[in-house]
């Protein structure tokens, strides 16, 4: 690193700088070719299913075998089974491609076997695997870990107008992810709220987005009691960032939970593998900041205003204290009876203010519960809601973008867990249904407003390299705000 100034995003110029081209043929290459697990076996592999077997290769999902041969050496990619082989799939393959690879800066795959498939949508998921696989943080190393790529290629017959435009959309989606990692990875001593107020500042000249910054005093004066509360302890100020891209018809608001590092506050928590993760807690405002930095060059057609809620949440003698009540800015007040329930006091605040500004439709995104994460495991995140229209789109863009969500039921029925004997509510419910709880916590102050609610506890973090996901932080949710917004429609009502 020498003396250089330190980057919290460098994937943003890194994934800029990738060239993508289209080729129909694959001589002079290490080369990728998909191999289902039944069918035939592409002749460019040089053996069949038998001989491929005796060397322990079945094209199992997840599988690569190198092969030389007298044309370019190809490396046999497995993709499961053909009846099942779609964009999800391709782009797993190619993460797993792109790191038997991992000297190539330059990584080809073949696009052969994927002729049923949309090309544009194919090459998208191609380029999407390559660059999301082969992702490494390696912004504290003095040595890199991994080769960066600096080019990909398709190798197709098919049509390579149409071919390119898919993967240069795969490169942008790509960055949004990113961009997204490179934030939630960063440590918080790297990392402040003003330091990621700082990022989005960057990111919105960049993108071509309006952005404003709400400093303490700023928050102070407009009665963001509940950002204001969990900053209490800290010696760093807290931020609120609104960033609006302006693209016409329809008006949509994500809110991130930015807690650049929580330590639990007055409920400080256990010193354990979780509590090291937390520099990870903003990683709903890196999501949703990544998905607006990359909605220009999408041509996404709405407006989309992004809510970032930014503190630290630290125990010090000015903290909140268990049994303080805060007022927030839409004037309701909340008693605190756990200061580790923090991530729903800043983004009251910021749904607050996103139902001012008259949106048509808000969600959020937060690491909110460790009930998501015991409920779901960390291969989905959880979807709650308050309109079915909406919940929809959210998982139509999961869907598109293999970011897996489930959705849970809002059930009104545990909504007397958070009544309070001196507020209008608490931040905490009972023993059960706490993903449940804290999104009936939420709802109150969407209002009428259509609402949804993405926990990504459990989804926030990989703990080894699976598929697209690297070990480390995911920036789970970045590639699917961003889908949903170039598909956004205005629930009616």
């Amino acid at each position: 690193m020498g003396d250089a100034p330190f980057d919290p995003i460098p994937s943003d110029t890194a994934v800029r700088a990738v060239q993508v081209s289209v080729d129909a043929a694959q001589a002079g290459a290490t080369t990728g070719v998909l191999v289902t697990s039944d069918g035939d076996v592409p002749a460019a592999i040089g053996a069949d299913r038998d001989e491929l077997a005796r060397w322990g290769f079945t094209g199992r999902a997840g599988q690569t075998l190198a092969r030389p041969s007298a044309g370019a050496d190809v490396v046999a990619v497995g993709a499961g089974p053909a009846g099942r082989l779609d964009t999800a799939a391709i782009r797993d393959a190619a993460a797993h491609h792109a790191r038997a690879v991992a000297r190539d800066t330059v990584v080809t795959l073949s696009l052969a076997g994927t002729e049923g498939l949309d090309l544009a949508e194919v090459a998208s998921a191609v380029v999407e695997g390559v660059l999301l696989g082969r992702y490494r943080y390696d912004q504290l190393r003095t040595e890199p870990a991994t080769v960066p790529v600096t080019g990909i290629v398709l190798v197709t017959d098919g049509d390579a107008a149409e071919a390119l435009a898919g993967a240069r959309r795969g490169l942008v989606l790509a960055r949004a992810a990113l961009v997204s990692r490179d934030l939630a990875n960063t440590p918080a001593g790297y990392l402040t709220a003003p330091d990621l107020a700082d990022v989005a500042v960057r990111l919105g000249a960049a993108n071509g987005l309006e952005v404003e910054v709400f400093d303490k005093a700023a928050l102070t004066e407009m009665g963001c009691g509940g950002i204001l509360g969990v900053n209490a302890g800290s010696v760093v100020e807290p931020r609120l960032v609104r960033l609006t891209y302006r693209g016409g018809e329809g008006h949509l608001a994500f809110v991130g939970k930015g807690i650049t590092y929580d330590s639990g506050g007055i409920s400080l928590k256990p010193s354990n593998a979780m509590h090291a993760a937390m520099k990870m807690d903003m990683s709903g405002a890196g999501a949703a900041l990544a998905a607006l930095s990359v909605l220009k060059d999408l041509g996404v057609g709405t407006t989309v205003t992004a809510y970032l809620a930014c503190t630290d949440n630290m125990p010090s003698g000015s903290a909140t204290k268990l049994g303080d009540v805060l007022t927030t800015r839409s004037g309701r007040t909340i008693e605190v009876v756990n200061t580790d329930a923090e991530g729903r006091l800043v983004m009251a605040d910021a749904i607050a203010l996103a139902v001012e500004d008259g949106v048509d439709a808000i969600v959020d995104i937060a690491t909110l519960t460790g009930a998501a994460l015991a409920a779901l495991g960390t291969a989905r995140a959880a979807l709650l809601g308050n309109d079915d229209a909406l919940a929809a789109q959210v998982e139509s863009a999961s869907a598109a973008t293999d970011e897996r969500i489930w959705r849970l039921p809002l059930e009104h029925r545990y909504r007397p867990q958070l009544d309070s004997d001196v507020a209008d509510i608490k931040n905490l419910g009972g023993e059960f249904a706490g993903a449940i709880t804290a999104a009936l916590f939420l709802a109150e102050w969407a209002g009428d407003v259509s609402w949804a609610h993405l926990d990504i506890a459990g989804t926030m973090k990989s703990d080894s390299d699976d598929a697209v996901w690297t070990k480390g932080a995911t920036g789970f949710g970045a590639r699917l705000l961003a889908e949903l917004a170039g598909a956004f429609t205005v629930p009616v009502a």
